[in-house]
């Protein structure tokens, strides 16, 4: 059995997501160029070809920024971290250093149902470590100022769930049906709408006295 131990604060944890989802960011764009020498029609046909590029990259960046935003709201509200915090974090951030290949694979055999489905494995993962994060820390509330978990803390949790538990079916969902099996993802606007409201309401009810802090 694990024994928790605490390893001081939590900024060298957040200091070191910053620079890995930054890197990861960066990493999305590096494929993107246009050949010198072309002619109108033919430049025009290179930016087209990046189409799919481009909408890799947008995909990617708000999932990397959504991700990046709840990792700091989650180390918001620790105090000190043990071992088990501190493995769980490096997991996470080396799948979310490894996005950026998924991601390739998106823009350029989109087609091909074994790309969307190793691009949300890779989200899923994401998601998960998140999920094992928050888990582990309701468990341990003298990692968070001995506090216990309150509503928003697990209508937080339960957004995290929800996409790690939607690009999780996709998975099978893509090798059956194709890439259409992407269009699942659009589940978690109305999901995340609705989980919103929760926690609007709560704040509301004076339920919540500390939340995740941005």
């Amino acid at each position: 059995m694990w024994k928790s131990t605490p390893a001081g604060g939590p900024e060298r944890v957040v200091a070191l997501a910053d620079g890995v989802f930054a890197i990861a960011i960066t990493l999305l764009v590096l494929d993107f160029s246009v050949p010198s020498g072309l002619d109108s029609s033919a430049y025009r046909a290179e930016l087209r070809d990046l189409a799919p590029n481009l909408g890799a990259y947008v995909l990617s960046l708000l999932v990397l920024g959504l991700f990046w935003r709840d990792h700091r709201r989650i180390f918001g509200l620790v105090e000190r971290v043990d071992g088990q915090v501190i493995t769980l974090s490096l997991a996470g951030l080396g799948v979310a250093a490894l996005v950026p290949f998924p991601t390739k694979l998106l823009s350029e055999y989109g087609d091909d149902p074994v790309s969307v489905a190793v691009y949300a494995a890779a989200i899923a993962a994401l998601g998960a470590s998140h999920v094992a994060l928050l888990a582990v820390l309701a468990a341990r509330p003298w990692l968070c100022g001995g506090t216990a978990p309150e509503e928003g803390f697990l209508l937080f949790g339960l957004d995290i769930a929800a996409t790690t538990v939607v690009f999780a079916l996709s998975i099978p969902l893509a090798l059956a049906v194709g890439p259409a099996a992407m269009w699942s993802w659009l589940v978690l606007v109305p999901v995340q709408g609705v989980l919103g409201r929760w926690a609007t309401r709560a704040r509301r009810r004076g339920a919540v006295t500390r939340t995740p802090r941005d």
